[in-house]
């Protein structure tokens, strides 16, 4: 395993290579994986924006970069160790270190230097730990849109959490990346107690709007909530209607 020292001593690797290595995402999934991606319109054509996704596997960046097909610097936890198996992807492609337990000025001023350069900033809201369904955010995305200004735009990739299994079996893994429509940025003000409320609200619509991206299976904490199908039909599409070809 990685430990948290190593882990906190990464960083997004130069934005050419990163760039370079998104080829090998569109290798994977023209040849190794499945891949449908559905709602690529809804993606800015120019940045900086915050690409906001469920994590129900550790692999699911390389899927966000290959529907991005652009650079992600990715916001991920350097405060608990990471299995070797998976190592190979944060070191290649780098990502900026968070310690959920003690929020470093480092890593706000990292962030915030990605969406000043008018790049894209990947977060995973729910936590960098990963689930079978759905549940509720922190404030890290929302937070950051509001005070740099940047759009969020949702993205909810399901399937991967199997990809390892079916490649063992020897079947051809089947993922799926729904893209969302943009939303945001947001004007927060008031006393801390209404910043906080606001905060919430905002981080309730994030992971509604991704769950409106996701099979109804997956939405764990949020099911049944009525919005979801409101922003279905601003995306233009229904999850549970999308087949591979």
């Amino acid at each position: 395993m990685a430990n948290p020292d190593y882990l906190k001593t990464l960083s997004p690797r130069p934005f050419w290579f990163r760039k370079t290595l998104g080829f090998f995402a569109l290798f994977l999934g023209s040849t190794i994986v499945k891949i449908k991606t559905s709602g690529k319109w809804n993606l800015p054509k120019t940045g900086p924006y915050i690409l906001a996704c469920n994590h129900f596997s550790y692999i699911d960046p390389p899927f966000s970069v290959y529907a991005a097909q652009k650079p992600i610097s990715f916001l991920a936890a350097s405060d608990e160790p990471i299995k070797w198996y998976f190592m190979w992807a944060p070191h290649l492609y780098g990502f900026i270190p968070i310690d959920r337990n003690v929020l470093a000025p480092s890593t706000i001023k990292k962030a915030k230097k990605t969406l000043k350069k008018g790049e894209i900033l990947g977060i995973f809201p729910e936590g960098t730990s990963t689930s079978a369904h759905l549940r509720k955010p922190k404030n890290g995305a929302v937070f950051l849109s509001t005070i740099e200004k940047a759009k969020i735009v949702p993205m909810g990739i399901h399937g991967a959490d199997t990809a390892w299994s079916d490649l063992f079996r020897g079947v051809r893994p089947r993922v799926f990346v729904n893209i969302g429509k943009p939303f945001g940025p947001f004007e927060i003000e008031g006393e801390k107690s209404e910043k906080t409320k606001k905060l919430d609200e905002i981080g309730k619509e994030l992971i509604c709007r991704i769950a409106a991206l996701l099979p109804s299976n997956k939405h764990g904490a949020y099911a049944g909530e009525k919005q979801i199908i409101k922003y279905q039909k601003e995306n233009g599409f229904y999850p549970e209607k999308i087949k591979l070809k």
